[in-house]
């Protein structure tokens, strides 16, 4: 299986897995790009993931749906509205598509019915892969319009206890500025310093910093290090209303991710 970045506006990703002949796009928010990968891998298109109803993730699927071939699909969240009908999914139902099988995760935080979908096993014995839209960055997570607190911790959860060899691919290229933000909190973390300047490097070759690992999200990223006591205190520090309870830590992170600049 064959994973491809594929760059949109100005700074999202839209996710493609192909198999050398059939592909599936993950939250085509342009329909362009996508046309454009298709036509230059001789790919036939096979089915649609959405993992939320923002603009920039949906906003080309309309376009791309005279492209499915015979039998495609969309699939998106079940309590979100779409532009197209979808096939509703959520926590526990499972996709089947290029003979691969995608387990569907309940992620709310973000938007109020986010979905995830995670491939455990990919038949070509590869490392897992997570779509996660925009719920989990790389050495961040999504802001809160539509949920809270309680709820994007459990989702940040949910998703650290995926394998640490699995795939982080989410929808933007925000990896350096949410690194500024993740070394302000953990000054002396070296594996945030050691990252840092390996994706330095790789935005200098013009070359995408994803996906990452949720091994690396775990020793980066401040939003899934809420029980760290250097996390805490640095929290505690910029808000003293901020208390020990990991959910007030990611309330205190977020709103000071929020005016960062």
């Amino acid at each position: 299986m064959n994973l491809v970045a594929i760059p949109a506006f100005t700074d999202n990703y839209l996710w493609l897995l192909h198999d050398g002949r059939s592909a599936l796009v993950v939250d085509p928010g342009e329909a362009a790009p996508v046309k454009d990968t298709l036509r230059a891998l001789g790919l036939d298109l096979r089915g649609i993931l959405v993992t939320h109803h923002h603009g920039d993730h949906v906003g080309g699927v309309r376009e791309l749906l005279p492209l499915l071939a015979e039998g495609g699909q969309v699939w998106g969240p079940a309590t979100e509205t779409l532009p197209v009908p979808v096939v509703p999914l959520r926590e526990g139902d499972r996709v089947e598509l290029l003979g691969q099988t995608f387990d569907v995760l309940d992620v709310p935080g973000h938007t109020a019915g986010h979905i995830a979908f995670v491939l455990k096993q990919p038949s070509d014995g590869s490392a897992p892969i997570l779509f996660c839209g925009d719920t989990l960055f790389s050495a961040g997570c999504g802001r809160l319009f539509e949920g809270t607190p309680a709820q994007m911790l459990a989702s940040l959860a949910k998703l650290a206890a995926l394998p640490g060899d699995t795939r982080v691919c989410c929808a933007h290229e925000y990896t350096l500025s949410n690194l500024r933000f993740a070394r302000t909190v953990e000054p002396q973390n070296e594996a945030a310093a050691r990252h840092e300047a390996w994706c330095l490097a790789r935005r200098e070759q013009s070359l995408p910093t994803l996906p990452s690992t949720i091994a690396v999200e775990l020793q980066i990223n401040p939003f899934l290090r809420c029980e760290h006591a250097e996390v805490r205190e640095a929290a505690q520090r910029h808000d003293p209303r901020v208390t020990a309870q990991p959910v007030s830590v990611l309330a205190g992170l977020r709103q000071w991710k929020n005016d960062f600049r």
